[in-house]
């Protein structure tokens, strides 16, 4: 067990790795769209090319990041029912979800895409539309995502059976300091943000005095 528990944090750490690396992806898309925008608007001229990178690095954002989401436990949960149930029962159903339902879901997709990114990028996939970028790039992305979505899960499985064998911390519980960590971080930085604005506006009424 202990060798599995080594193996599962060392899933955690890609796939926070991948996660944080990720997030910068949305400022990217953000520069990316924003700077078509302006180009299209003001030179009235635009790319295929450039509009096909918006779509490429928003399908990365979601893809990439589906693993680093399901460590954080904040994808779409309804636990109505659970949340009435005890812990040890919790960790149950979670066992039973991720055998049942998340594993043998994302393993068909991940086996379905192989093929589908390999005939791609063997015969050099090129978009239909006109300048437009080459495709199986963006199709590598779906047996990488499932791929990290997998990995995700198998770390949730061992965490939970290791919880269950008094071998390792409640991994329902690490997610959810984890969310309010973050958290936090967020509210002293918008906190300081804040303070430093206060500042900025007496320091002008101070000047127009």
């Amino acid at each position: 067990m202990s060798f599995l528990l080594k193996f599962s944090s060392l899933i955690d750490r890609l796939n926070q790795t991948v996660g944080r690396a990720v997030a910068w992806l949305t400022l990217l898309v953000v520069v990316v769209s924003a700077t078509n925008a302006i180009i299209r608007k003001i030179f009235s001229v635009s790319s295929n090319a450039w509009l096909e990178l918006q779509w490429y690095l928003f399908g990365a954002i979601f893809l990439l990041a589906a693993g680093y989401t399901f460590l954080r436990n904040e994808h779409v949960r309804v636990d109505v029912v659970a949340q009435r149930f005890t812990r040890k029962t919790q960790i149950y159903i979670e066992i039973i979800g991720v055998v049942f339902f998340l594993l043998p879901a994302c393993l068909l997709v991940f086996w379905l895409s192989i093929p589908y990114f390999y005939k791609s990028y063997v015969l050099l996939e090129q978009s239909s539309n006109t300048g437009g970028l080459i495709r199986w790039p963006v199709k590598l992305l779906i047996p990488v995502g499932f791929g990290l979505l997998i990995l995700s899960g198998v770390s949730h499985l061992i965490k939970c059976i290791g919880f269950l064998q008094g071998r390792c911390p409640d991994p329902l519980a690490q997610a959810e300091a984890m969310q309010k960590a973050e958290v936090n971080a967020a509210d002293v930085i918008r906190q300081h943000a804040e303070e430093k604005l206060e500042q900025q506006r007496q320091h002008i009424e101070k000047g127009a005095v």
